[in-house]
């Protein structure tokens, strides 16, 4: 019998929703498993996921993020917090922690969610690198995070705006991380030739 361990070769990402009623147990969370799923299905590599359900406060969401990419975590998602209401600090703590800011990602999210609604602009999603770690702020929203993760097709199947997560692959590769691959009928990754490896 093997006592091979199956997360022995498994990146580790991070996924934090962020929600003062579903941290306290008012609602049922649906970004955890949002963003569980959705990473399943687009990435061939085995995966360790580390979740985390925290309240709207800034220092608990800075701690949750510095505390994953401690532990490892090469890319950590998080899900809600990011719109004007007072209580919407993600971007902040967000901000807080990092050593870099990546504002394409920000600027990519919202063209995205603009071809749907107008109030598009209100979001405030940041994404910043942390050590070797990439962290993105996603909407809140489990539809918005596929739609924003994926990005745009037409009826033939043809990309109208690149998600999100054409990029990170890439980018976790510039930042020292491990070789992500994704599904490309979910979201195919772009890489320049040079840095493209034999498919495992």
């Amino acid at each position: 019998m093997s006592t091979t361990d199956p997360l022995a070769d498994a990146i580790k990402i991070g996924i934090v929703s962020i929600s003062d009623r579903a941290s306290s147990g008012v609602y049922q969370d649906l970004g955890l498993p949002a963003l569980q799923s959705w990473l399943e299905n687009a990435l061939t590599n085995p995966i360790e996921f580390i979740a985390r359900l925290i309240p709207d406060e800034q220092e608990k969401i800075s701690a949750a993020l510095m505390e994953l990419v401690d532990a490892g975590c090469c890319l950590v998602l998080t899900t809600g917090g990011t719109g004007p209401a007072l209580r919407d600090v993600t971007p902040e703590a967000t901000l807080a922690v990092a050593h870099k800011v990546m504002p394409g990602f920000g600027e990519q999210m919202r063209q995205i969610s603009l071809q749907f609604v107008p109030t598009a602009i209100l979001s405030r999603q940041v994404a910043v690198i942390r050590h070797q770690s990439l962290i993105i702020n996603l909407p809140g929203q489990p539809k918005s995070i596929a739609q924003t993760l994926e990005g745009l097709k037409d009826e033939s199947g043809n990309v109208k705006v690149a998600g999100l997560f054409a990029s990170v692959p890439y980018c976790i590769d510039l930042i020292g991380g491990p070789y992500l691959e994704t599904v490309e009928s979910v979201c195919k990754a772009f890489r320049p030739k040079t840095a493209v490896r034999p498919a495992r």
